[in-house]
């Protein structure tokens, strides 16, 4: 789930394929966002709140324009399902977390891959970026937290400190 940068809607992903719009105030359903061939897994907003984008178990990141539910884009490339999306805090690119163990980063605007960032040994579960948009942080079931520079792709230090039990 993820709210919208004003906090009035609520965007939910299922695994009934759907994304689902609601208004925060109220409970209202306001829409739904079109129907994937295969159950979703994250969603988020970019910073100005116009797009939404979801992740996809069929290994691909969608993005939809939230005012009109209208699908903008189907940004394929992944080889396992994608877990987690994060847009930066300018808006410009899009992370994406999958099981293949990459990262991708994507040009919203035109759904142009820009890198994949390899390194990790198991499935990506999530990302996220610093403030600044200069680093993203990406979570895998190996056990470790990465820090990369966005935009050289260099990995900047592994965290190794989370265990499973």
């Amino acid at each position: 789930m993820a709210f919208s940068p004003d906090g009035r809607i609520l965007a939910s992903a299922s695994k009934d394929k759907t994304v689902r719009l609601w208004e925060v105030a109220s409970g209202a359903p306001l829409q739904t966002l079109g129907d994937t061939p295969i159950g979703l897994n994250s969603v988020a907003f970019s910073p100005d709140g116009r797009i939404l984008a979801s992740a996809s178990s069929d290994e691909t990141v969608r993005l939809w324009e939230v005012d009109s539910g209208a699908p903008r884009q189907t940004l394929q490339g992944h080889t396992n399902r994608v877990n987690s999306v994060a847009f930066s805090p300018d808006g410009r690119i899009l992370a994406s977390a999958s099981s293949d163990k990459t990262v991708r980063l994507w040009e919203v605007d035109s759904g142009a891959p820009l890198q994949t960032l390899q390194g990790h040994n198991g499935l990506v579960w999530s990302v996220s970026f610093s403030p600044d948009g200069r680093i993203l942080a990406s979570a895998s079931k190996d056990k470790t937290v990465r820090l990369w520079e966005v935009d050289s792709g260099v990995p900047l230090q592994t965290l190794k400190e989370h265990t499973m039990t």
